[in-house]
């Protein structure tokens, strides 16, 4: 297949043991060659293949994740475009069945969108995967339509504040009251916080300060196959991470 599965670390804050491995998909193209999500996501979501490649990737991520440690959750992106045009229940229960992974130890990563187009059905959506004991994350927060609001309307587990706030976060106080006001509402409704691209030691020991719960970024870990990662992998600091 062109298309592959990588897996990010998505690291405890205080003790940098993994929590989470975030599942990336890439395509290498025989003719464009390596392209990123952002060159073919958009295409793939305007086309309709968004769903065929979601329900794929979400079965690849199940089956890598189910021979890890108990303790490590697997986060697969879901495309709001799934939400509206695929039987996307139905492929979770039939991943989750077909790799023997528990509900609990599935989160799955929602941009936006779904606040802005068939919020009732994409609530009672949300609410049923739930019951099933699967985590929401909302991704990218604090950019486009997302809003605090949407915080209290929809049950969501985890926030992951955008990368475009970690990476300008030192300089702008602007972004630095945008973090601090996240994680203060976030915290106040038992949500956990991610602070994702973080790329140095200054942006992970301010988030750290800051209060984050977790970590994500290529300081603590680039995307790679499943096969590269052994586990269990212990509390590592930054300074040993490759």
């Amino acid at each position: 297949s062109e298309l592959q599965v990588l897996f990010q670390p998505i690291v405890n804050a205080r003790s940098y043991q993994i929590a989470r491995m975030e599942a990336l998909v890439r395509w290498s193209h025989p003719r464009h060659g390596y392209l990123t999500p952002s060159e073919f996501i958009p295409l793939a979501e305007a086309t309709g293949l968004i769903v065929p490649m979601g329900a794929w990737v979400l079965q690849q991520a199940c089956a890598d994740a189910a021979s890890w440690p108990e303790h490590i959750r697997v986060a697969v992106n879901v495309s709001a475009v799934h939400f509206r045009k695929g039987n996307l229940f139905d492929v979770i229960l039939c991943a989750l069945a077909e790799s023997g992974l528990a509900p609990d130890r599935l989160e799955l990563e929602i941009t936006e969108t779904v606040f802005v187009e068939n919020v009732e059905e994409n609530l009672s959506n949300i609410r049923q995967l739930k019951n099933l004991g699967i985590s929401v994350s909302i991704d990218d927060f604090g950019t486009g339509n997302s809003s605090m609001s949407h915080l209290t309307l929809f049950p969501f587990d985890k926030i992951k504040i955008d990368k475009s706030f970690t990476q300008a976060v030192l300089a702008r106080r602007d972004f630095q009251a945008v973090v601090a006001s996240t994680l203060l509402l976030a915290k106040g409704l038992g949500i956990e916080v991610t602070a994702d691209g973080i790329e140095n030691k200054e942006q992970l020991e301010y988030m750290r300060a800051a209060g984050v719960d977790l970590v994500q970024g290529y300081l603590l870990g680039r995307p790679a196959p499943a096969l590269r990662f052994i586990f269990p992998i212990t509390g590592t600091s930054p300074e040993m991470v490759a």
